[in-house]
């Protein structure tokens, strides 16, 4: 399946961020039982519609293969968009000073992949806190080294900054239960009379038309209430983030992942990291950095960030 960043979702589809406000991505209860939700599958709202500025002489001196000053790492992020970033009033072992907020820190993925990529470059990191749609701009003014903010890439944006490789990819799976007519399905052929929710307003609704001959339900103002239907019995199967369904499991032990052998198009959601351009060898050793995380490690640090996240 290609990887895409959503850059052309169809009018009405929420973004990822939009998609957040909907589901309410903390902690919440179905049947008297807390889980937490999983991150939704849209592109990001652009907000980064303002011309780019010109890179700094620091960052625009070419292949120098550091960052910044060579001393700290700014780390651009809202730190408001758990689990990918948030904001905590004490220091831990996850978390990182947020530079322009007094006695703030930030938390979440993106910082613990900034954390590995800091460390590696022998640099200390920083968080900047900043709007979403002022990041690629800050990125090329200078006001920091680098962007980790749950951020994808689109056309508009590698016009603006170069991005590394993805340090996280969502997709969409289908959930069902274990006991279920379905659970054995591993084509869409198999799902025929199958009647599946999504999310409204949401891709997780919007791939349920690659289904054929299947009822497609009215979907579910949030992920509760999608979770919900498939509790009850309300529907057969409902479609899930893939990164989310260790802790959809841990809570609900009679739910099962599909095993699909068909996939949906145009689902898979990268992360990627954002720096000024004409940074070629600073790029290359962060892709490098990049690889080294294992998709073990990365699902541990997701599933971690998830416990931690505020609710």
């Amino acid at each position: 399946m290609t990887k895409n960043s959503f850059a052309n979702a169809q009018p009405g589809q929420c973004s990822r961020r939009d998609f957040l406000k909907l589901s309410g991505l903390t902690a919440f209860s179905v049947g008297g039982m807390m889980f937490l939700t999983g991150c939704g599958p849209a592109a990001q709202d652009s907000g980064d519609d303002a011309d780019a500025g010109s890179a700094t002489d620091d960052t625009a001196a070419g292949d120098n293969a550091t960052l910044g000053d060579g001393t700290t790492l700014r780390v651009g992020m809202e730190a408001a968009y758990a689990p990918y970033n948030w904001q905590v009033s004490e220091a831990s072992d996850y978390t990182i000073p947020i530079d322009n907020v007094d006695g703030a820190y930030a938390d979440g993925y993106d910082v613990q992949v900034a954390k590995i990529i800091a460390d590696s470059l022998g640099l200390e990191p920083v968080a900047v806190k900043l709007d979403f749609a002022a990041l690629i701009d800050s990125l090329n003014n200078g006001q920091i080294d680098i962007v980790c903010a749950g951020m994808s890439v689109t056309p508009e944006r590698e016009d603006s900054a170069d991005f590394s490789d993805s340090y996280v990819d969502d997709d969409i799976v289908m959930i069902t239960k274990k006991d279920s007519a379905y659970a054995g399905a591993t084509t869409f052929a198999e799902l025929a009379g199958a009647s599946i929710m999504g999310q409204a307003a949401t891709m997780y609704d919007d791939v349920i038309e690659q289904i054929p001959d299947v009822n497609h339900m009215t979907p579910g103002e949030t992920v509760p209430a999608v979770v919900e239907s498939l509790a009850s019995g309300t529907s057969d199967i409902i479609t899930y983030s893939m990164l989310s369904v260790p802790k959809l499991i841990e809570t609900y032990p009679d739910f099962v992942e599909l095993e699909m052998t068909d996939k949906f198009e145009g689902s898979v959601m990268p992360d990627n990291a954002a720096i000024a351009k004409g940074q070629d060898a600073i790029l290359e050793q962060i892709n490098e950095i990049i690889a080294t995380i294992s998709d073990e490690d990365r699902q541990t640090m997701w599933n971690e960030c998830m416990d931690r996240q505020p609710a």
